[in-house]
């Protein structure tokens, strides 16, 4: 097994993101964006899916918080699809249910090389909600965004529900967890699993 890592960097008018990961690593992450919600988001899946991960984002946040958020989610997603390779002896699916306080979130990952995201559960308003203090502002609308263009760009199949809760912080940050959660058993190598577990013999691109 070659090792599960990846660096990315790119580009644009509106941001310049420097990513690495590793799917093998212990959860330590080294995360800057100028949001500051979003770098407590990104700590929190990196230190409960165990991938250890380096962020470092300049965008226009000056603007708002968006392209930064975007682009950042980008190319993480592209990272883990990268650092996945060939997919050969994970456990490919992942299940998980994680509550914070009163908030309680769902999220299951296939790791099936065809992109789709599936979000719901959040509270009327949520993507009305400013979050963060310092530095841009995360808004709630931005949560579901990041699940489908880290979906997209991984080729993850993602369902993520939000079962109950009612302050905004929680709420998303129930969802990266679970997230982090499901997507740390999805990609976990099974000893068992000698291949690559399709019945088509890949899970690359529409299979």
């Amino acid at each position: 097994m070659s090792n599960r890592t990846a660096r990315i960097e790119r580009t644009t008018s509106e941001s310049k993101v420097t990513l690495a990961v590793d799917l093998d690593g212990s959860g330590r992450a080294d995360v800057s964006t100028g949001v500051g919600f979003y770098d407590h988001m990104l700590t929190a899946f990196s230190r409960h899916s165990l991938v250890d991960l380096t962020v470092h984002t300049v965008g226009d946040t000056h603007i708002d918080a968006h392209h930064t958020v975007e682009d950042t989610a980008i190319v993480l997603g592209q990272a883990l699809r990268e650092a996945l390779g060939d997919k050969r002896g994970i456990r490919r699916f992942g299940d998980a249910t994680v509550p914070l306080d009163e908030a309680l979130a769902q999220a299951v990952v296939d790791v099936s090389g065809r992109p789709y995201c599936v979000h719901t559960g959040e509270p009327e308003g949520q993507v009305y909600v400013a979050i963060g203090g310092d530095g841009a502002a995360y808004q709630g609308s931005l949560t579901r965004h990041v699940f489908e263009t880290i979906s997209f760009h991984a080729h993850l199949a993602l369902h993520v529900r939000v079962l109950s809760g009612r302050d905004p912080h929680h709420l998303v940050e129930a969802q990266f967890k679970a997230f982090a959660r499901a997507f740390r058993d999805a990609v976990a190598l099974d000893p068992r699993e000698t291949g690559v577990p399709s019945t088509k013999g890949t899970l690359g691109d529409a299979s």
